[in-house]
């Protein structure tokens, strides 16, 4: 089989969201994965190691045949770049999220890791031919327009993009606070998402950081998350950095060994959400 340095032949046709027709000159391999958008978005760029929301088409270049694709069942796929094969996150890293991509991969950065597929008919050394609609997908940080606190908040201000907490010489509020400090860019928070996030924790007693978590990304279930963050993430979107300033009830009730929070402490969060997804 003769191996390809382009992409001349694959064929694609449809509009982007549609079921594509991709009609590919079998046997087709290619000698490393190669990218073009059939379609260019106008959302913010997919990070490295970033989250994505795709619809995809797959055919295996060797028979020219659909093996996969998601646009049947009209249900978009979630998954971060860092756990899929190579040719994906080659593909995606840098995109535009409302993008079509045509990604051609050889089995080094397909199947072949895995022993290839046999179920769905990909063997070892077989090049993946995927088209890719990137419906929404993650942020590397705040987007959006910047909003003003209300007065008599924590003062939050940024140095290369983490945050630091200042507490003002005042009593703490009693009722919780969900402050949005950029108007973000994307999808919003449902109460049953998983979220992906940074942040940064402070005591309103002492000023002292209870939890940092910007070095790496933090992702879970908001319904795990303590009150706060149920009450105060849920409507905001993805690229919003929001200001929470949570009481005893809405925190930590009893105190908390893991963050050190003493009872009775308000604590005060800067959270930047960086995805949201049903899925997981």
């Amino acid at each position: 089989m003769k191996v390809s340095d382009n992409l001349d032949a694959i064929k694609v046709t449809g509009k982007y969201g549609d079921k594509p027709t991709v009609t590919i000159k079998a046997p087709y391999a290619v000698d490393k994965t190669r990218v073009t958008v059939l379609h260019e978005g106008t959302g913010t760029k997919i990070p490295a190691g970033g989250y994505v929301d795709v619809l995809y088409s797959g055919s295996n270049g060797r028979t020219g045949k659909v093996f996969q694709e998601t646009y049947s069942q009209k249900k978009s796929v979630a998954f971060p770049l860092d756990q899929v094969v190579p040719g994906f996150a080659k593909g995606l890293e840098g995109q535009r999220i409302g993008s079509r991509v045509l990604v051609a991969m050889p089995g080094v950065d397909g199947y072949d890791a895995m022993g290839g597929q046999a179920d769905i008919g990909v063997l070892v050394g077989d090049t993946l031919v995927f088209v890719i609609d990137i419906q929404g997908g993650s942020v590397a940080g705040p987007t959006g327009k910047q909003i003003t606190p209300r007065s008599g908040l924590p003062k939050v201000t940024d140095t290369n993009g983490k945050p630091s907490i200042a507490i003002p010489a005042s009593d703490p509020p009693k009722d919780m606070v969900a402050q949005p400090l950029t108007e973000g860019t994307g999808a919003k928070v449902a109460k049953d998402d998983t979220i992906v996030v940074h942040y940064l924790g402070v005591s309103w007693k002492t000023g002292k950081v209870l939890e940092d978590k910007y070095a790496t990304a933090d992702s879970g279930k908001l319904s795990s998350t303590i009150p706060g963050w149920q009450k105060g993430l849920v409507g905001k979107r993805i690229g919003q950095r929001v200001l929470l300033v949570l009481p005893p009830a809405d925190g930590y009730p009893q105190g908390s060994n893991n963050p050190p929070v003493d009872a009775g402490d308000t604590v005060v969060y800067v959270v930047d959400i960086l995805f949201t997804t049903s899925q997981g």
